[in-house]
């Protein structure tokens, strides 16, 4: 019998077979209609695959410019502050050209909810290295491998942001259904302490990107949980603005 789609989603996925960019708006259209949130909810949406996501959501969206979705988003939230208001980001818009709109609105605690879908890589424009990019990781920039001592080591944002005063910061995985269902959790804590008015929150997912790692969705997979993970950790890392 065919999965049924939640009420916050209009159509089905458009991303590439494999990227974890669908689990994550299948657990995000979850959570919303779970917590009866999807008829208040609006996202601001990052470029690259993630603007893919409003062509299957039935919610509120506006597409922000390249970098500036945790921007619009607290503009959002502060005309409407009685919505559930979310960025929804990967990691070349929200770490690299977008680094200073994330940082801000984290350093003000302002209250929205920025969901961080982490492939290492810019995947909707070829390839490319991306901050999060692993040391010696193959990309169409890095043909050779990240060499660390040229670019610099991969951006971790969580460590960054877990010495701010804000609400809750997670970073989950979208490598099993053990860690999908994680995932989804820290997803609902994140709009719990945005809706409680405790200030910023910030899910991280590490997400499976077969198309640009030139693997197979299942080879992805264990990509993750053996190797990614070993630079990016995951685990509930701030809640309520203390360390658990």
């Amino acid at each position: 019998m065919a999965m049924l789609r939640p009420r916050a989603c209009s159509a089905e996925t458009k991303y590439c077979p494999g990227c974890g960019h669908g689990i994550a708006n299948r657990i995000l259209a979850e959570v919303l209609e779970e917590s009866g949130r999807d008829k208040r909810a609006i996202g601001a949406i990052g470029v690259g695959c993630s603007s893919l996501m409003p062509d299957t959501f039935d919610i509120d969206c506006v597409q922000a410019p390249h970098g500036r979705a945790a921007a619009v988003a607290v503009g959002l939230k502060r005309c409407r502050p009685d919505c559930a208001v979310f960025a929804y980001q990967g990691d070349g818009d929200a770490l690299a050209i977008g680094l200073s709109e994330t940082m801000w609105a984290a350093i003000r605690n302002e209250r929205i909810t920025v969901i961080f879908v982490n492939n290492g890589t810019f995947g909707m424009t070829g390839g490319q290295m991306a901050p999060t990019t692993l040391e010696g990781q193959k990309t169409s920039t890095t043909p050779m491998g990240r060499d660390a001592g040229a670019t610099g080591r991969p951006l971790d944002i969580i460590k960054i942001l877990r010495g701010l005063d804000i609400a809750y910061l997670a970073r989950g995985s979208l490598s099993g259904s053990a860690d999908i269902a994680t995932a989804k959790k820290y997803l609902m804590s994140a709009f719990d302490a945005q809706d409680a008015g405790y200030g910023y929150s910030f899910v991280e997912m590490l997400s499976p990107c077969p198309t640009n790692w030139g693997m197979s969705p299942s080879d992805a997979m264990k990509h993750i949980n053996g190797v990614v993970r070993q630079t990016y950790p995951t685990g509930e890392f701030l809640r309520g603005g203390g360390n658990e």
